[in-house]
This record gives C-alpha cells, structure tokens and sequence, in this order.
C-alpha cells in the first residue's frame, strides 16, 4: 500500500479516520460505491517485514521498549510477548491518565493496519440475546438493531475473509458463512470429551483465522486489513491515505449541524491542517474516537458538536477476564500447531450459567477460550515433564455504568493535543461474574484431569521472569480494564436522542453526515469477541451512507 507524506488537497467525498479493523471495511465499503475516500492514521505506514518481525529480535525490542517506558503498561497483556513490539503506541510520546487507584491498561496500535495487525482473529457473532441488552438502575440498555440488520453483513465479511468455524446450532451464539473449522490438537480432543462427559458442557472449535500463509494469503495476514479490506480498498483507485497524521478533531459549521472536515495533526512536526469532506467516518477504536469526539464538542469550541443525550464519554466497557494455565496428562508429539483465532476451541456460556443461590448473582454472560498443546516451550524449559501445557481465559459481559468514562481534564501531549482521562472500574456485578468463571475454569480443568498451576510452575523463563512478577494475566482476580482490549462504549447509537449519541445508522443526531464505526457506538458490551460485529456494523453503515448519498 501506498501513502503519501504530502498533504492533501480537495474536499474528499468521505474522510476515513483510522485504518483497522472498521476503518479498512470502511474504505473498502465506501470506495467500492464510488466515494473518493481519505484514509487518515496517526501512525507510520510500515511495510510487512518492518511489521512482521520475528525472534530473537522482537525479545531485544522488547526488553527495550520495557527499559526505556514505551510499553510498561501495554506489556501486561500476553499479545505483547509474542508480536513485534513496534505495533504498540510508544506511550511517552501518547499519554493519557486515569485514577491512580484505577488503573487502565490501554493497548493501542498507532500504525496503518492499527490493532488488526495485533488482533488474535477470534470472530464470534452476537445473538439477539445480546442485542435485547441489560436492565441497569431502572433503564433498559437495548442496541437499536437485531441479528437480521447484520446477518447479511456477517455472511459478506466471513466469505471475504475465509474465516473458518463449524456449525454448532446454539441460539445464543449464531452459525456463521465460514470454512471448515480447523483440527483440534489430541489434547483439546480429550479436555473436551471429557468436559462434556462429565460436566454436560459443549466444547467447540473455535471460530476465526488460521494461521498466516504468505504462499495464499500474501505478506500480510488476512486477519488484518492491511492484508484484507485495505487493498481491495486501493485497487478501485479512489483511496489515498495519509499516514502519521493524528485527527485531533471535527471542523463543523457555525451551527454545529455538519461537519466540514477534520484537522489533523503532522506527527513529525505539530503542523496542523484542515481537510475538508463531505462524510466523516470516525474508526480510530473506541477511546480514540470518543476522545476526537470530546475535543470537537459544544464545549470545547463554538458551534462543536451538540449531543443532546449528556452521554458522549460514558458508559465505557471493556470484557472482564481471568485466566489459568494447567498441566494436562500426556505429552504432545510432533509439531505444534499455532494457537490462533480458530486453532484452539471455545465454551461458550452466553448467559445460559446456573448461578447457586448461596452466591453473589451478577447479570450478563460470558465465555472460556482455550488452548492445549500449541505453545509449550522446548523440553529443556519445562517444569512438568510428561504433561502438555494448557490454558482458559474468561471474558465477560459488562454493564454500562454512567460512571465509567472518558473525559479530558486538561493534560495535552507534545503537540498540545488534549489526551484523555479514562476513569474505569469494575463493579460487583462484574466481579460476582470473575469467581463465577474461576469456579468453572477449576471444574473444567479438574473433570479433564488436568492441573492448575502458574506459569512459573509450567516453565523455565530464566530472561523474561523479572517482567512476570505482578503481572496481571498470572493474578488469579480480575485484570484491570482495558486488558482484554476489548474496549467499547462511549457513543452509544440508539433510538432516541436523549439517550444515545448515534441514531441506528451510527450517525451523529445532530450533526449526521458524521459517522462512529467502532466500539464507541456499543451500547452494551456482550460477552463475544468484538471485532467482527464492528466490521459488520461499519459496513452496514456505510451502505446507509451511500444510499442516503446517491437518494
């Protein structure tokens, strides 16, 4: 992909601002309509051996990024430790705070591709379960759509991708368009016949990418938009993009009722410029978008954008989680496969959980992914011989608490970019739901005949040990928010504008030739891995968007 360093001149058709996951099904989705689209990321453009690295090398970036205070908090999450660390937001040029007694741990990726090129391709569909949404103080938190406003959107981006998943007829959980689901390792066979044997619990294959194949699928892997949505986008040659150029906020007329084009901010320099467009589609992930949002308001500048709701920056989500590593009997022979997003196997609870009445009840849903037998290290590094390694994460539904928000309180970065304050925390809902998912874990692992032990129990780490102490993924409560990177919330669409930021076709109420594609336009957060339902809803929103520009 090309980009230009030069800036841009004429008013775009649509102004793109960020280049993941939504942002790529965006321009892809625009540009094949006919739209003349600017593509805008606010990090470097870099090419697949600048950003596919490998080790040792990624180990010496790492241990450098961690000396130097680039990555000390994104290092807490496992993905770090085995992607190059170059795609994470060097976090002393990128501030932002929160509380100190309520840490979050935002993982970003400034670079075009953005965190789809971190993404562990995970793609679970949401069910009409998720969308009827939660009872909180007295409010029904429902999403504006249903499974049928998606399902064609779902089928078109899973046939596109070749996602692979099987079909496992759970209501809770749709069927998708996908490939054949991959193999599970020996192992997993048995953790999941046992399961279901003694728990009367369902194991399935995972659902999602498999591993990168540059012999099929190019340098890049499909999983991220630079190997997808971006060059489909570029091939119809009616998309630029503008890499390392940071959007600090809308320019809207007087009234407040359109938007004229966003400025951007040159991150080798501070130059700021103006860039008009017809369309703005804000997809630079949830706290991102929010922030642009924040800083184009009624009450940062005259004529800002107005949201009747009062809710721009609440309502802030990310999935709960706990994890645990196990010894599971027998050794592993020959290879390893990969663990990916659908190399590994998934029990998904949703909602249907059997809550003892002798424990503290909690509502919402949630769901265990796994993996046996794809990441054990050489025999020299291992504790446990005669036994392979194995590991369940849970990730949670939260609600939508007014209090957990994004707000700027006024501290700006190098470019006197204002940053946000994210000030987030988990309520008891949420941690009645993480020893309800512990309770679980220890009996899957249990009536697998596995055992539950740390990761320094499992493994030799002689080099990387000094970091793992404290760490929050070998903890066994509740990570901070913001460490399964599943963020949303912030600009909810809805039904009515005293209650959301967004109408149903994810535009702004007062101001709707803006719209937010990402996670900032959740309502509720589900219990599912997010990112495929956000590339659907950015797709459905731009075909809105073209039909209400061609009518």
């Amino acid at each position: 992909m090309s980009s230009s360093s030069q800036m841009v001149e004429g008013v775009w058709d649509a102004i793109v601002v960020g280049s993941g996951a939504s942002g790529g099904v965006a321009a892809m989705t625009l540009a094949e309509g006919g739209a003349r689209v600017l593509v805008i990321d606010a990090g470097p453009n870099l090419s697949s051996s600048e950003a596919l690295t490998s080790e040792p090398g990624n180990l010496m970036r790492r241990l450098a990024g961690l000396m130097s205070g680039q990555h000390r908090r994104q290092a807490q999450h496992p993905g770090y430790w085995k992607a190059n660390p170059r795609l994470y937001a060097d976090e002393r040029l990128h501030p932002y705070h929160h509380p100190p007694d309520r840490p979050f741990l935002w993982t970003r990726g400034l670079q075009v591709g953005g965190r789809s090129l971190t993404w562990g391709g995970i793609t679970l569909r949401l069910s009409d379960e998720d969308f009827t949404g939660v009872q909180l103080e007295g409010e029904e938190v429902s999403w504006p759509i249903r499974s049928q406003d998606l399902t064609a959107h779902y089928s078109a981006l899973e046939q596109f991708l070749k996602v692979h998943g099987g079909s496992n007829h759970l209501t809770h959980l749709p069927d998708g368009a996908t490939e054949p689901a991959l193999p599970s390792t020996a192992a997993e066979q048995r953790f999941m016949e046992a399961v279901a044997d003694q728990l009367g619990i369902d194991v399935i294959p995972s659902r999602g990418f498999g591993p990168h194949d540059p012999s099929r699928d190019g340098p890049w892997p499909r999983s991220s938009s630079c190997g997808s949505t971006l060059p489909r986008a570029m091939a119809t040659g009616r998309v630029q993009l503008l890499s390392n150029h940071l959007v600090e906020r809308l320019e809207l007329t007087s009234s407040g009722s359109k938007a004229t084009g966003v400025v951007a901010v040159n991150q080798a320099n501070g130059n700021r410029y103006l860039i008009p467009g017809d369309l703005v589609v804000l997809a630079a992930s949830t706290i991102q978008s929010v922030s642009i949002l924040l800083r184009s308001s009624e009450q940062v500048q005259r004529g800002g954008v107005v949201d009747p709701s009062g809710r721009l920056g609440t309502r802030l989500m990310d999935h709960v989680s706990t994890s645990q590593f196990f010894a599971f009997p027998g050794s592993s022979s020959g290879p390893q496969p990969p663990l990916t997003g659908a190399g590994s196997f998934f029990i998904p609870f949703g909602r249907h959980l059997h809550q003892p009445s002798d424990q503290p009840t909690f509502q919402g849903g949630y769901g265990l992914w796994g993996g046996i037998g794809r990441f054990d290290p050489p025999a020299v590094l291992k504790r446990r011989a005669n036994t392979t390694t194995g590991f369940l994460i849970g990730h949670g539904e939260v609600l939508p608490r007014a209090d957990n928000r994004v707000t700027l309180q006024g501290q700006v970065d190098r470019w006197d970019v204002a940053v946000p304050h994210i000030n987030c925390q988990w309520s008891a809902n949420e941690l009645a739901m993480v020893d309800h998912m512990r309770g679980r874990i220890q009996a899957c692992i249990s009536a697998a005949g596995g055992e539950s032990l740390p990761i320094k129990d499992l493994f030799y780490l002689p080099l990387v040990e000094p970091f793992l102490k404290g760490a929050v993924a070998l903890t066994e409560g509740a990570a901070p928010p913001g460490y399964y990177i599943h963020e949303v919330g912030g600009a909810a669409f809805g039904c009515d504008e005293r209650s959301s930021v967004l109408n149903s076709s994810n535009q702004l109420w007062r101001a709707p030739n803006v719209l937010v594609v990402d996670g900032a336009c959740w309502p509720t957060s589900a219990w599912q891995s997010p990112t495929l339902t956000m590339m659907a809803i950015s797709r459905r929103a731009c075909l809105l968007a073209l039909r209400d520009r061609t009518a």
